[in-house]
């Protein structure tokens, strides 16, 4: 997990850090080929065909093989850099995992490099797993990643480049005195992962936090060093919560409370809140709390209470999981990464000879209200629009559909705003629907209600025997209405063994006083979608057998009893994202 952190140390810990380095580069030992082996990632070129209707165009994926939990995201010297968890040698998880290392201008547009961490070392001979990058005084980038020992267990160690003036970061070598850290005692061999980026606090110390578990109480330890190698365990954790398992690849950083603008890891003064995010092993999403830190007791207050279930914050609703921050200095924003793993069967990966790409990098910062994050793709990504179609001031009667033709349906960036006139008749809302993908899952697309279903129909075939529908309801409750967002994937493919989970959640808005928005990515088998500007967010990921490449439609839809307007709709082609190798990178 990396972030960019600012150089605010005191003169000491300057000269510790500087000695430090110097410690490290007298006693590191370099970062072994992988498997005999320090190949590059080949050229990646080539479009989606009849044999890879699913090879996604515009969404950050390696050439082939298995990719996991983006590692280390971070801007240094006019590059981003994405180090990601991969398996070089097939398209399923493996025994011996490593870090791989791609760099971009744009976020956008990516160069495969050299393979960056593999298992070399009793301390990470079983795999190197994640970890995040902090950058230090002086322009000094430290990798802390976990390794998996030579008897199994996890500990943490430290890494740093081979040479610093190269932009590129191309070779990496580990600390000779790795590991750094091991499970402290009652946490067992396999529960004491993924340091998130480390922080400085007004002391001058660092702060990392590890994610683990003792019995079943999900915690965020903390650690504490003067010199970045040295750490030291607190005698108790960040934040904690009973019964909700293991936390993996847990994330801790600040956001503005006014404004959209980005803050360093380290800030930390009355004009910030703190996120603490969390993936929780037992079911595989990620959660997120908003609260108070006070580096004195190195407690984090959350302001809502946090209980791994359906009423608690998420950034996304949907297949969206291993998730990282990284503050982008050249932008003065934080960026989100994410990795969305495959729905289909493990022969499938197998066939096609790769599995999981990450979400689309997105801005992230906190809403007005200060009580949930927002999320928009990073602007960068417009840059991929091509043809541009628009519908204007239409109305979907109840059992409309519109086709949106002269379009690429499954390479395509779509927004629409709705207009809901005389909500007033909109059906009650009841109490007990707590759990919003239940309530989308016994309302799907098909059952009609009076405001809605209404929304797109994505990857569907001109019969729409194949659809994949993203929509709305919305209900009246005794002091507000309720806004209910879709991803209804029922129907999307007519293939069987495939993950056709329906996801839901509420989105915060009064459509009595505004638009009803979404926004909707669609890249042949990934569809992330927003609703109300980056309020509530469902990626999914969908197989369809006959509405791939140019048979796929995209059409809006009223499944409602009364009618609603389409305000605008604008829909851009997409153009294919360039993924090349390290000699096409011009500096």
């Amino acid at each position: 997990m990396a972030f960019l952190v600012r150089n605010t140390m005191t003169s000491p810990a300057l000269m510790v850090l500087s000695c430090c380095f110097l410690l490290i580069a007298n006693g590191a030992q370099q970062s072994e080929a992988c498997y005999g082996t320090n190949q590059k990632l080949q050229s990646l070129q080539v479009s989606a065909s009849a044999n890879q209707p699913y090879l996604t165009s515009y969404h950050f994926r390696p050439p082939q093989n298995w990719i996991n939990d983006p590692n280390g995201p971070m801007y240094y010297k006019g590059v981003y850099h994405l180090f990601y968890q991969y398996n070089p040698l097939g398209p399923l998880f493996g025994d011996k995992m490593i870090w791989a290392h791609s760099v971009s201008y744009d976020l956008i547009n990516w160069i495969h490099l050299s393979h960056a961490l593999c298992p070399s070392g009793p301390y990470d001979i079983n795999s190197c797993w994640s970890g995040s990058v902090t950058i230090l005084p002086g322009d000094k980038p430290f990798i802390l990643y976990t390794g998996i020992d030579a008897s199994g267990q996890q500990v943490q160690n430290l890494a740093m480049p081979e040479n610093l003036s190269d932009p590129l970061l191309k070779d990496w070598v580990k600390f000779s005195g790795n590991p750094v850290m091991t499970p402290p005692n009652g946490v067992k061999d396999d529960m004491f992962r993924d340091p998130t980026t480390a922080w400085q606090g007004p002391d001058g110390r660092w702060r990392v936090v590890v994610g683990g578990q003792i019995d079943n109480e999900g915690m965020a330890f903390v650690y504490w060093s003067w010199d970045f190698i040295n750490w030291t365990k607190l005698d108790h954790p960040l934040y904690s919560v009973q019964e909700t398992g293991m936390w993996e690849c847990p994330d801790f950083f600040p956001v503005s409370i006014s404004g959209k603008i980005g803050v360093d890891t380290s800030v930390l003064n009355p004009g910030v809140k703190h996120v603490l995010k969390t993936s929780l092993f037992s079911d595989k999403h990620d959660y997120y709390v908003l609260g108070t830190y006070d580096p004195q007791i190195e407690i984090f207050s959350p302001d809502t209470d946090f209980h791994g279930n359906s009423n608690d914050l998420r950034y996304d609703y949907g297949k969206f999981y291993a998730s990282k921050t990284f503050f982008d200095s050249a932008k003065n924003r934080r960026v989100l990464w994410a990795w969305a793993n495959e729905s289909d069967s493990t022969q499938d990966d197998i066939d096609k000879g790769w599995s999981g790409v990450q979400t689309v990098p997105r801005t992230i910062w906190l809403d007005k209200s200060g009580k949930q994050l927002l999320q928009w793709p990073v602007e960068e990504i417009e840059r991929l629009r091509g043809k541009k179609v628009s519908i204007r001031d239409k109305e979907l009667g109840s059992g409309s559909i519109v086709e949106v033709s002269g379009i690429t349906a499954s390479q395509v960036d779509v927004e629409i705003d709705f207009e809901l006139p005389e909500l007033e008749e909109a059906e009650f809302f009841d109490p007990a629907w707590v759990d919003p993908q239940q309530l989308c899952n016994d309302k799907n697309a098909s059952i009609q209600g009076r405001f809605g279903p209404f929304g797109l129909l994505i990857l569907a075939t001109e019969d729409l025997t194949e659809k994949t529908a993203i929509f709305f309801r919305i209900f009246k409750g005794q002091n507000k209405y309720v806004v209910l967002m879709c991803s209804d994937h029922s129907r999307s493919s007519l293939k069987e063994d495939l993950d056709k989970t329906t996801y839901g959640a509420f989105v915060d808005i009064d459509p009595h006083h505004g638009k009803v928005s979404l926004r909707s990515l669609v890249d042949h088998s990934i569809v992330e979608s927003f609703a109300a500007r980056g309020k509530t967010c469902i990626t999914t990921r969908v197989y369809p057998k006959v509405a791939i490449e140019n048979e796929a439609h995209l059409y809006a839809f009223n499944n409602g009893t009364r009618s609603v307007v389409i305000s605008s709709l604008n829909a851009w082609n997409m153009n294919q994202a360039r993924l090349s190798k390290e000699e096409s990178f011009k500096l």
